[in-house]
C-alpha cells in the first residue's frame, strides 16, 4: 500500500489524452490502449533473455530490463521514427547552444511521492556521477537546476544539439530520491513511475511486477507482471508452447518454425551483430591482421546459415532498420592491406544469452582458421563476460548491439563503442581520425546534416577494421494467441505497455 500523499490537481483529462503517445510509438498486437471500464485482465507471464546483471541498476544493461517490463520512464521517450516525444516533460525548448528547459507534467513516482524539479535533478546528477557513466552521456557533461515548481534547466558543458533525444536513453530514467543510497547504489524497487512497479525481485531467476494505479499515462490493463529471466533460447520458446509463459522475447531462429505461425512476430531492429578486434593488444593490434580477418568473414552465409534468413548481411554500424542509412552510406578509404596470420592466435569470446551468438562465433572460428589463424572459442553468460571483453582479455569479441539503443542518436552509439573515452569500446579503438570523425558530427544540429556526420564517422570507423558488422537482426518474439497490446519496438526499449492483456 503506498503512503498518504497531500491532495494533488485532477489529472484524468490529462492521462486519458497522453495514453495513446506512449503506448502507440511502436506497433501492437491488438489495441494500443486501455478500454475505459473494462475488466481488468490477468497478469502477464514474461520470460526475459538477459538476468540482471548489475542488481537492476539503471545505468548499464540492466535499464533496457526496467524499461521493456513497463517500470521506468525518462523526461523523454523515442517514438517509432526515432524523434524525440514527451515522457515525463510534456514539453521543453531550447534557451541557447548549451542550455534547456523541460517542462514536467503532473506524475507520481510508485513510493507515492511527486515527481518534482528537485527529484528530477536528483536522478540526473546521479546519473552523471555513476561510475562507470551510462552510455548515454558518454562525452557529455551535464548540470541539472530545479526551475519553479515544474521546470527543469538543464545544461551541458559543450553544445548538445540533441539532448531531448538523449534523455530518452532507458539509463536515465527517473526515480525517487528514495531510490539513490550510498556509494552508487540505485534500489528500482517501488520508485520508478512506469504503468508497473517492482515488488520482487528473486536474484537472476525472476521478478514480480505489480499494476501501478496511479500511472500519469493511464490505468494497464494487465494486472501484475510473473517475469522469468530464462537465458536459454530453447528454454524460452518450449515455456511458450507449453503454456508456461504469455510472451517471450528473443526467440531462437532455429525455435521460430516450431512456433504456430500465429504465435510469431518478427520484427526489424536496430541491432547489428559485429565481430570487434581488440585495437590495444594481442594480435589485432596490427591492422593488417584485422584487415585479413575482415577479408576472411562471409556475413553472407552467417545471415542464410546461422540466422535462416532472419537477418541481413553486414552493411555497416547502422543496419536496414535505419531506414536513412541505407542511401547515404560511404565506403570506406584507407584500410590496411592485409597480411597471411602465418598461425597468429585469436582468443575469440561471445554469450550465450543470444543462441545465435555462440553458432555464429562457430563460423567466424571455422572462417579465420580456414584464412590462416589459430582460434580458441569461449563461450560465457552474458554477466559473467562484459567486464573482461571490456578489459581486453580477448582478442576478438562476437557482440549483438542495438545502434539506437542509448539514445536514439546515431552519434553518440559511435562515441560510446569507439573513441578514445568511450565507455563501451569494446575494440579498445583509440584513432584521432575516429575521434574527430565523431566529434564533427556530434556539433552538427540539424537532423539531415547529422546523419550523413554519423556516416561519415561511421566509414573512418570501418576503415580501422576494429569492427566488421556481421548482420543486421530482426528479432522474433513469441506471442501466446491469447496476448494483444504488445509493443513490437525496432529500438529494443518496450515490450510491455498499458495496453498489452491476456
Amino acid at each position: 500500500m503506498h503512503p498518504p500523499r497531500p491532495p494533488r490537481r485532477p489529472r484524468l483529462l490529462t492521462a486519458f489524452l497522453l495514453a495513446p503517445l506512449l503506448t502507440g510509438c511502436f506497433a501492437a498486437t491488438g489495441d494500443a490502449g486501455a478500454a475505459a471500464g473494462g475488466k481488468d485482465a490477468a497478469r502477464l507471464r514474461v520470460a526475459l533473455a538477459f538476468p540482471p546483471a548489475e542488481n537492476l541498476s539503471p545505468y548499464g544493461a540492466d535499464a533496457t530490463i526496467l524499461s521493456r517490463l513497463g517500470v521506468t520512464e525518462g523526461l523523454t521517450a523515442l517514438d517509432a521514427n526515432g524523434a524525440a516525444v514527451p515522457a515525463l516533460a510534456s514539453s521543453w525548448r531550447r534557451e541557447d547552444d548549451r542550455t534547456w528547459r523541460f517542462t514536467l507534467r503532473e506524475a507520481v513516482f510508485q513510493d507515492g511521492t511527486e515527481v518534482t524539479p528537485a527529484a528530477v535533478v536528483t536522478a540526473l546528477t546521479r546519473a552523471g556521477r555513476a561510475a562507470p557513466a551510462p552510455a548515454a552521456l558518454s562525452g557529455v557533461t551535464l548540470t541539472a537546476r530545479a526551475q519553479g515548481a515544474t521546470g527543469v534547466r538543464i545544461t551541458t558543458t559543450d553544445p548538445d544539439p540533441v539532448l531531448p533525444l538523449r534523455l530518452t536513453s532507458p539509463s536515465l530514467a527517473v526515480l525517487a530520491p528514495k531510490a539513490y543510497g550510498g556509494k552508487g547504489a540505485v534500489d528500482p524497487v517501488g520508485t520508478a513511475t512506469g504503468p508497473f512497479t517492482l515488488t520482487a525481485v528473486t536474484g537472476t531467476t525472476s521478478a514480480a511486477l505489480d499494476r501501478f494505479d496511479d500511472y500519469w499515462g493511464g490505468r494497464a490493463q494487465a494486472s501484475g507482471i510473473d517475469a522469468r529471466f530464462i537465458a536459454d533460447g530453447t528454454a524460452r520458446a518450449n515455456a511458450l508452447r507449453t503454456g508456461q509463459i504469455d510472451l517471450a522475447e528473443a526467440i531462437p531462429v532455429s525455435q521460430a518454425a516450431a512456433l504456430d505461425a500465429g504465435s510469431r512476430r518478427e520484427t526489424a531492429t536496430t541491432r547489428t551483430t559485429s565481430l570487434l578486434l581488440n585495437t590495444e593488444s594481442g594480435t589485432f593490434k596490427d591492422a593488417a591482421l584485422r584487415a585479413a580477418a575482415r577479408a576472411a568473414v562471409d556475413t553472407g552465409a552467417l545471415a542464410e546459415g546461422v540466422y535462416e534468413g532472419h537477418a541481413d548481411p553486414g552493411a555497416g554500424i547502422y543496419g536496414p532498420a535505419v531506414t536513412w542509412a541505407g542511401g547515404k552510406r560511404l565506403t570506406p578509404t584507407g584500410r590496411a592491406k592485409a597480411k597471411k596470420p602465418d598461425g597468429a592466435p585469436v582468443t575469440l569470446a561471445t554469450y550465450d544469452n543470444r543462441p545465435e551468438l555462440p553458432e555464429a562465433a562457430q563460423v567466424l572460428k571455422q572462417q579465420l582458421e580456414k584464412a590462416g589463424f589459430t582460434v580458441q572459442l569461449e563461450v560465457r553468460e552474458y554477466s559473467r563476460l562484459e567486464s573482461d571483453a571490456l578489459a581486453g582479455k580477448f582478442d576478438a569479441f562476437v557482440g549483438a548491439r542495438n545502434s539506437l539503443l542509448d539514445t536514439g542518436d546515431p552519434v553518440s552509439l559511435l562515441a560510446s563503442d569507439f573513441t578514445c573515452d568511450g565507455g563501451y569500446n569494446l575494440a579498445l579503438l583509440c584513432d584521432k581520425d575516429v575521434d574527430r570523425a565523431v566529434e564533427r558530427a556530434r556539433t552538427v544540429a540539424d537532423t539531415s546534416e547529422r546523419q550523413d556526420a554519423a556516416l561519415a564517422a561511421e566509414a573512418v570507423i570501418l576503415a580501422t577494421d576494429a569492427v566488421v558488422p556481421l548482420v543486421h537482426q530482426r528479432v522474433v518474439t513469441g506471442v501466446a494467441d491469447t496476448v494483444g497490446g504488445v509493443l513490437l519496438d525496432p529500438y529494443e526499449r518496450t515490450l510491455v505497455g498499458t495496453g498489452t492483456r491476456r
